[in-house]
């Protein structure tokens, strides 16, 4: 682990930080934080890898805390791997110097950082055998994927599932689990995307660009990581009892005969231990794309930088 530093007699550590909310990724620097410590029913995860999702710029979140006033500076990112340093008060259920994944809270400073406080119910044993880099990229896409498939949509196997965005990182998570449980995946995206989301199991692919998406017919299932044109013409081909699940806000267009449904992700640490295990004995591949240190991350995550799939930051070697 790096060593510590003080100042003005406080331990601090590295962060990426977010000031301003109308300069988004420009608006990031890396800056130097409070090492955070742990509240009731707290771990402190001395971080090794953090995924990284672009659109959290664009949540509330980020911003305010719950009461809506404003909590920058903010240290950015929420999904994490890493070992525990210590204990909050009254937590159980997690010890210090085991590894671990997970999610840290939606209003609180993230996990681009070297370390971070997390509630211990939102973080999962992480096997020995998974790297940490892996595991990073794992938390908001397998999750995502799975509560909107299972949760929400409710998936049977013999199922027709409209995954669009087949070849990004909540996309490819979808394919695959659908394919496990039996569902039958037309996946979508731009041409280059064709050969990814095929290799990672749909068994279609329809490019939005030049493909008419009527030609799919009826589907039990729309998983929607796009939104828009895209969603109204989609919620069109569904069939009576079928269902709409939208992980891009609120549902615009409404199958005429079924459900729609949209969420925002929650932490679970069963579903954690699922997902893992599956990554482990080869059921589950992951879809890295970008991979950048912590000291390089800041030009790293400018999106004329990142490849398509998970952005991993390496916090620790």
């Amino acid at each position: 682990m790096p060593a510590t530093t003080k100042l003005e007699g406080t331990e601090v550590m590295k962060a990426i930080v977010v000031t301003d909310e109308a300069a988004g990724l420009a608006g990031m620097t890396l800056a130097q934080r409070p090492e955070p410590a742990a509240a009731i029913n707290d771990v402190v995860v001395a971080v090794h890898a953090s995924g990284f999702v672009p659109t959290e710029l664009e949540w509330p979140s980020t911003w305010v805390d719950r009461a809506g006033r404003d909590r920058t500076p903010s240290v950015a990112g929420h999904e994490l791997a890493g070992v525990v340093s210590s204990l909050g008060y009254g937590t159980t259920g997690l010890s210090v110097g085991q590894r671990v994944f997970g999610i840290a809270d939606w209003h609180r400073d993230g996990t681009l950082a070297e370390y971070v406080a997390v509630e211990a119910r939102n973080l999962a044993p992480l096997p020995g055998d998974v790297e940490f880099t892996v595991a990073a990229s794992l938390p908001i896409s397998g999750l995502t994927a799975w509560q909107g498939l299972f949760d929400h949509g409710h998936l049977r196997a013999g199922q027709r599932v409209l995954a669009h965005g087949a070849a990004g990182a909540v996309g490819t998570m979808v394919t695959q689990l659908a394919r496990e449980f039996g569902g039958y995946v037309i996946g979508t995206g731009r041409a280059a995307d064709r050969q990814k989301a095929l290799d990672f199991g749909a068994q279609e692919f329809v490019d939005l660009d030049s493909d008419a998406l009527t030609d799919v017919g009826e589907v039990d299932l729309v998983f929607d990581a796009i939104g828009g044109d895209v969603q109204q013409r989609s919620a069109r081909l569904i069939r009576p009892g079928g269902r709409l699940v939208s992980v891009v806000g609120p549902v615009e267009a409404r199958p005429a005969d079924g459900v729609a449904v949209d969420f925002v992700v929650e932490s679970d640490r069963a579903q954690l231990q699922e997902i893992v295990q599956r990554v482990r004995d080869g059921r589950l591949r992951t879809n890295i794309g970008t991979v950048a240190h912590l000291d390089e991350a800041v030009a790293a995550l400018d999106p004329a930088e990142r490849r398509k799939g998970k952005t991993v930051v390496q916090v620790r070697p």
